[in-house]
């Protein structure tokens, strides 16, 4: 029976202490090995947490599967902000190319409800809304009205 540990690390900077160390450490593998495989296939996700499952099976051999980085984590990198903003509807805390919604959306577009790339773009944008992120140097529910009338379908084909 294989032993799963999941926990949220930052992209590329893990380490053997907490909370990885304690939940690895009791499966008798070894933990340094871990963290170095962890820290090779988070590190293009530097400054971001990132989803990462450990399995462990009876003959103590480990696979890491990384996940994809939430919603909110990968907007804040394409738009190079630290923090949404704290009144969404009044100030802007950044700007998101459309590109990098269809980007993000495509990214994430097998763990959302959309079943396709239009819908999962307007699941972004509809974060963006919350964060108080513009898209395209608009405000991000004129960008859905957008989308939604059809405006940017010519970027949105498959």
């Amino acid at each position: 029976m294989a032993e799963v540990v999941e926990v949220l690390v930052p992209g590329g900077k893990a380490t053997a202490g907490p909370p990885l160390g304690p939940a690895l450490g009791p499966l008798g593998i070894n933990v340094k090995a871990v963290v170095d495989e962890i820290n090779a296939k988070t590190s293009s996700f530097n400054g971001m947490q990132v989803p990462v499952k450990v399995e462990v099976d009876d003959k103590k051999k480990f696979t890491v599967t990384v996940g994809i980085p939430p919603t909110t984590a990968l907007i804040k990198k394409e738009a190079g902000i630290e923090k949404g903003a704290a009144t969404p509807n009044a100030t802007v805390a950044g700007n998101l190319p459309f590109e990098a919604a269809v980007r993000i959306a495509k990214m994430k577009l097998e763990g959302m409800l959309s079943y396709e790339v239009k819908t999962a773009v307007k699941e972004v944008v509809g974060t963006c809304v919350s964060m108080g992120v513009n898209v395209d140097g608009k405000r991000a529910k004129q960008v859905l009205s957008d989308i939604e009338s059809g405006k940017y379908d010519s970027v949105l084909v498959k």
